[in-house]
């Protein structure tokens, strides 16, 4: 398993599509998070049944509410940074099994689907940086080779750059707004809308200035 995983991370394809996983994934973490540390509702008031009657009870917590959305803050902004999307992940995973079994429970196929897509997401991260979780698992008597280190086959400090520039963003778009922006379609009187196409351009630049640097290399 740690030999395929290792030679997975020396292909350059892969290792773009994990960067990008990493920045999608604590992207879809950010509105999320930031509406819970702010104190507000995660569903309408009028909603009801079982999956919004929960999220009305756990809204109703107060400081739980506000700490779940600074661990789902603070692991979307790790997993953003690409230098520490270990711990990000690591972070995530018990959070998103706890609301994947909740949709599972209560919601329905879009919330399902999209959560568990995240969670399979995440999953695949941990699996990615299982050089860096085989010490934990390992006995202490047994002798342990050191980690193997990840083969260079992208540019690092680009690929972090794109992910601090979409946060950045993305809490840009929510200052204009005045609140947490959740967009739920097209909104063209929004200013707050035109940020996106700009958050979703970053990935496709660095994407680019990564291929250059590459060739050129």
């Amino acid at each position: 398993m740690a030999d395929r995983i290792a030679r997975c991370r020396a292909r350059r394809s892969l290792s773009l599509v994990v960067a990008n996983l990493r920045i999608l994934i604590g992207f879809g973490f950010l509105p999320a998070g930031l509406k819970k540390l702010l104190g507000e509702r995660f569903t309408d008031a009028d909603n009801v049944g079982p999956f919004h009657d929960f999220l009305h009870a756990f809204w109703a917590t107060g400081p739980l509410y506000r700490f779940v959305g600074i661990v789902q803050l603070t692991g979307a902004l790790l997993l953003m940074t690409q230098r520490f999307a270990a711990v990000g992940a690591a972070l995530l995973f018990p959070v998103l099994c706890v609301i994947a079994v909740f949709v599972w429970s209560t919601a329905g196929v879009p919330t399902i689907a999209t959560v568990t897509l995240m969670l399979s997401g995440v999953t695949a991260l941990l699996f990615w940086d299982l050089h860096r979780w085989r010490g934990l698992f390992a006995s202490d008597r047994r002798q342990t080779a050191p980690p193997l280190a990840p083969t260079e086959v992208i540019d690092a400090r680009l690929w972090q750059r794109a992910g601090g520039a979409v946060a950045l963003l993305y809490f840009a778009s929510c200052l204009l707004h005045g609140g947490v922006y959740r967009p739920r379609g097209p909104d063209w009187s929004e200013p707050s809308f035109y940020f996106l196409p700009a958050i979703t351009l970053v990935p496709l630049l660095a994407l680019l200035l990564d291929r250059a640097r590459h060739r050129r290399a």
